[in-house]
């Protein structure tokens, strides 16, 4: 027999001491002088994978992990053979994070098993959380490697990616974690989408629209796609500072000319009702040749561009290398864009969006329609073809900072909703 949304959104408002133990457990193990630290394929994410690996034990889930060290922990199902239902998200962090961010998602997913198992329900499918490797492309500049893992997707070259602070490669941290690198480098896929229902994912929202709505939760309507350049390098000319304006090379200027044009673009944009953003989040000059009175040479920037139609950011794209060209001519500069790096735009599911809007108001939760502004590894599950949705939960100040300020009681509102809508679905079946 189902329960009643009431006494379901009872059962997981009443795990309110389980979260925050396991969340107190994962910043106490992972935090440093400014906040978290669970570095991508190093001790931090390894930490993090010890505390979810004991929860689940100590839940009676089944384990397993993959080539690429992600981990699964599933409740059975009465039919195994059946596509099973996927919830998780990341464990990793920025440097100096927030302790929400991804582990969000991780925990939900058991809080839905628990409950279930609180309630005495035997899915009539497997339900697995996955906590997935690597999302925070950050450390290797590589997006979405534990999920691309997964499905066999990874791009090529990316086990030669060196970490940002160690200078050591994918391969080798990956290695280190329990990875099986053979199998990695094969692309082989672990999961199909044809195995999978479905796959929510649930994570902080990371601009502060729901404050601003007053809204514990949203729906979410898609994660954009990008394209990234992660090491742009300009290259002028140095001189003397007292070189006059029509001799001049300068790798700075051109530098901010870059920044500038994209920013018009933006702004023409936003005006326009387009929805889309770029981040240059490293830009800097040369350390061993800049100095007061020296024009500089060379200039290094990394840009991230993201938009949620897929005609949009290609155009996007056509103009940003406009804008380079013409820089070029302007400046006198020429400007090398190094390696490229792109994810495609992920929709949400719509049946799945519906649903999740219909368990929210069985359970009296009001909720909105939001685009996330990031990129989550939910988008790998929609480019594989599995059916994804994500919920977010309200959040003062943004994530990726010491500062993430997401309150239990919104994150249980979040789970209810999810497992609500499990329960609907799993006792349809």
């Amino acid at each position: 027999m189902r329960p009643s949304s009431e006494q379901l959104g009872k059962t997981v408002r009443a795990q309110k001491g389980f979260v925050s133990a396991l969340f107190d457990e994962l910043r106490e193990g992972s935090k440093d002088t400014e906040g978290v630290t669970r570095d991508t394929f190093g001790p931090g994410e390894q930490f993090g994978y010890r505390v979810i690996e004991t929860c689940a034990r100590e839940m009676g889930l089944e384990q397993s992990w993959d080539h690429g060290a992600n981990l699964y922990m599933t409740l059975p199902g009465r039919d195994r053979s059946a596509p099973r239902v996927m919830f998780g998200s990341h464990l990793d962090s920025v440097r100096h994070g927030g302790n929400f961010d991804g582990a969000a998602g991780v925990i939900a997913g058991l809080v839905a098993q628990r409950t279930l198992q609180e309630l005495g329900i035997s899915p009539a499918r497997d339900i697995t959380t996955m906590a997935i490797r690597a999302e925070e492309s950050v450390w290797f500049q590589v997006s979405y490697i534990g999920s691309r893992t997964a499905f066999g997707r990874l791009p090529d070259g990316a086990l030669d990616a060196k970490r940002v602070d160690t200078g050591r490669t994918l391969a080798e941290h990956m290695a280190e974690c329990g990875a099986d690198i053979e199998a990695v480098r094969a692309n082989r896929a672990h999961l199909n989408a044809n195995d999978i229902h479905t796959f929510i994912e649930i994570h902080i929202e990371q601009a502060p629209q729901l404050i601003e709505a007053d809204l514990p939760l949203a729906i979410g309507t898609g994660v954009p796609g990008n394209f990234r350049y992660p090491e742009i390098h300009i290259c002028g000319e140095y001189a003397h500072v007292g070189l006059p304006r029509r001799f001049r090379r300068d790798a700075a200027l051109a530098g901010s000319d870059l920044v500038l044009g994209l920013d018009q673009i933006w702004q023409r944009e936003d005006a326009a009702g387009r929805p889309m953003a770029f981040t240059v989040g490293r830009f800097f000059t040369n350390p061993d040749e800049h100095a007061l009175t020296i024009v500089p040479g060379e200039m290094t920037l990394s840009l991230d561009v993201r938009a949620y139609d897929t005609d949009h950011l290609a155009k996007l794209e056509q103009e940003f290398l406009e804008v380079c060209r013409a820089i070029e001519a302007s400046r006198g500069v020429s400007i090398d864009l190094g390696q490229r790096a792109s994810a495609n735009v992920a929709p949400s599911d719509p049946r799945l969006v519906d649903g999740l809007t219909e368990a929210a108001g069985r359970l009296g939760i009001s909720t909105m329609p939001l685009a996330s502004p990031a990129s989550h590894d939910a988008a790998t599950f929609t480019a594989a073809g599995v059916p994804t949705a994500m919920l977010f939960v309200r959040n003062e100040n943004g994530s990726h900072n010491p500062h993430e300020a997401m309150e239990i009681d919104d994150f249980l509102e979040t789970a209810a909703v999810m497992t609500e809508w499990l329960v609907h679905e799993v006792a349809n079946d």
